[in-house]
C-alpha cells in the first residue's frame, strides 16, 4: 500500500502558513507567558493534557504553558496521543486517521502505525481530513521538542461516556502491548459565546467533575447546563485511561484565558490548559 500524507487544512488560517511566521508566533507568545509558567511541575510525572484548538493567536497563551513544562522535564515520550473531537459531520464513532504523516509547515511526523494497529482502534481516511482540533497542536510539539516522536490523532464523534471508555481501554491494551511512553493529549476549547463571566461559571461546573475524575460527571454536568465544551469526549477519555493506568493521578490548572483577551468582546470563547501528573 502506497504510504500517504495528511497536508495542514488550517495552515494560514489558524496558524501561519510558514515555518518562519509560525515560530515568530509561538516565541512571541512564550515570552508574553515566562512569569506566569509554572516551571516546578516539570519536576512531576507527566501523563497529559487538556489543550484548546483554537488559533494560535487566540489560544496559544494557554498551550505554551504546557510545553514550556514539557520541554524542562526529563521524559521523553515515543508518541503523542491526540484526542480531539470532530466538528463536521458524524463519521465513525471514533477513529484514527489513515495517513502515515501529518505535515505543518515545520515539517511532517509521522503516525505510529504499530501502536494503531495494536489498539484496534478503526481506521479512516475521510473523518480527519477537513478537522482542525489536533493539527493545531502540531506546531506547537514540533517547536517545543527537539526528540523524535510520532503522534496517534484519534477523532471522536459520539462523545458518550461508552465511546470515551471504549477508547481508553483501547489505547490501554496498545500501551501494555507496545511498551510505548505515551503522553496523552485531549484537545478541547471551554464555553463558546457568552460573556466571560457567565463563561467561567460554567466552566467551573467541569473543572469540579474533572478534578474529581468523575467522567460521567463531567457528561451529566455538560448535558444538564447545556455548557458547550467540545471536547468533552476526549477529556471523558483521558481521565477513563488516567483512572485505569495511573490512578493516583492529579490535574493541575496552568492557564485560563478568553479570547476576549486578545480581541475585546462580550461573547467569548474559553480556554483552559490543565496538566495531569503523579
Amino acid at each position: 500500500m502506497a504510504s500517504s500524507t495528511r497536508h495542514p487544512f488550517v495552515a494560514g488560517r489558524f496558524y501561519p502558513d510558514t515555518a518562519r511566521e509560525i515560530k515568530e508566533l509561538i516565541e512571541k507568545i512564550r515570552s508574553s507567558e515566562f512569569s506566569g509558567i509554572n516551571y516546578a511541575l516539570a519536576g512531576n510525572v507527566i501523563y497529559g493534557a487538556i489543550l484548546p484548538h483554537a488559533g494560535h493567536l487566540y489560544s496559544g497563551y494557554e498551550t505554551v504553558h504546557f510545553f514550556e513544562i514539557l520541554r524542562n522535564s526529563k521524559q521523553i515520550f515515543d508518541n503523542f496521543i491526540i484526542l480531539h473531537p470532530i466538528h463536521r459531520g458524524v463519521a465513525p464513532e471514533y477513529a484514527c486517521d489513515a495517513s502515515d504523516r501529518w505535515e505543518t509547515p515545520l515539517g511532517e511526523i509521522s503516525l505510529d502505525q504499530e501502536f494503531i494497529e495494536m489498539s484496534g482502534i478503526p481506521v479512516s481516511s475521510e473523518q480527519q481530513k477537513w478537522e482542525h482540533s489536533a493539527e493545531v497542536i502540531l506546531p506547537f510539539l514540533q517547536y517545543f521538542l527537539t526528540y523524535q516522536f510520532k503522534i496517534v490523532p484519534v477523532g471522536i464523534s459520539h462523545q458518550i461516556p461508552e465511546i470515551a471508555r471504549e477508547v481508553s481501554s483501547c489505547l490501554l491494551n496498545a500501551a501494555m502491548k507496545t511498551g510505548r511512553q505515551i503522553c496523552i493529549i485531549a484537545s478541547s476549547d471551554f464555553t463558546h459565546y457568552v460573556d466571560p463571566e457567565k463563561g467561567k461559571c460554567m466552566d467551573q461546573k467541569v473543572l469540579d467533575k474533572i478534578k474529581e475524575k468523575d467522567p460521567e460527571g463531567i457528561y451529566d454536568v455538560i448535558r444538564k447546563n447545556d455548557i458547550t465544551v467540545c471536547g468533552f469526549g476526549p477529556i471523558m477519555s483521558l481521565i477513563y485511561y488516567l483512572k485505569k493506568a495511573h490512578n493516583e493521578f492529579k490535574t493541575t490548572i496552568l492557564r485560563r484565558g478568553h479570547s476576549g483577551e486578545v480581541h475585546p468582546s462580550e461573547s467569548v470563547v474559553d480556554y483552559i490548559s490543565i496538566l495531569f501528573h503523579n
